[in-house]
């Protein structure tokens, strides 16, 4: 979701004849920060999900030092748990933004949806893979591997929609902290990616083959 918040341009020596986007978005920020304390107490029922999460990664504004700035947009991610609904969320969070604006009446706020990814649930059909695969990763890796949720973005979503059973199965460290995920050192063990693929292979022939 994407957040923009225009006002009007003004010269550094008299900021008080135009109107600062960046003191209005930042009290939309705080409250956002605000609200994000409040999402620990909601925990998913699934194991390994936790709790819905909000991080605003992206922001950007302004045209020089000794100018007030006219426009700030940032962009935010919050992460929806398989028990809440998407709607009442992206409604919620609206209203969040809106509140927030209401106490800068001379500002404009524009709030957009990037993309709106519905959380993967567990659907019929989707155990016995699970099981065969569990089973195959076990012997391979040699300790014992069981499912477990992931807060990850995931393209399975589509087929889930679709109604097609979805097992996600990934190489590499066992947590997002331990794979440095989505920083410059994000890294994945060649043993384990070899591992994977012996995995995966025998998880086809168990589900392709006779009986």
């Amino acid at each position: 979701m994407t957040r923009n918040r225009e006002a009007k341009s003004a010269h550094a020596a008299r900021p008080a004849s135009g109107v600062d986007a960046l003191e209005a978005a930042s009290a939309i920020l705080a409250a956002l920060y605000r609200g994000r304390a409040n999402l620990a107490a909601r925990i998913s029922a699934i194991p390994g999900i936790g709790s819905p999460q909000l991080t605003i990664g992206l922001i950007g504004g302004g045209i020089n030092t000794n100018v007030v700035p006219d426009r700030v947009s940032f962009r935010l991610d919050r992460r929806i748990i398989p028990e809440e609904d998407p709607g009442e969320v992206e409604t919620a969070l609206s209203a969040e933004i809106t509140a927030a604006a209401a106490a800068f009446p001379k500002t404009r706020v524009e709030v957009q949806r990037i993309l709106l990814a519905t959380p993967l649930v567990p659907l019929p059909g989707g155990k016995r893979l699970a099981e065969i695969l569990c089973g195959h990763a076990t012997q391979v890796m040699g300790e014992p591997i069981a499912t477990a949720g992931v807060p990850l973005y995931t393209d399975a979503r589509h087929y889930a929609a679709a109604g097609v059973p979805v097992v996600l199965y990934g190489a590499g460290p066992r947590t997002i902290e331990e794979a440095n995920a989505h920083r410059a050192d994000e890294r994945l063990p060649l043993a384990d990616l070899h591992k994977a693929t012996e995995i995966v292979a025998l998880t086809l022939a168990t589900l392709l083959g006779p009986g």
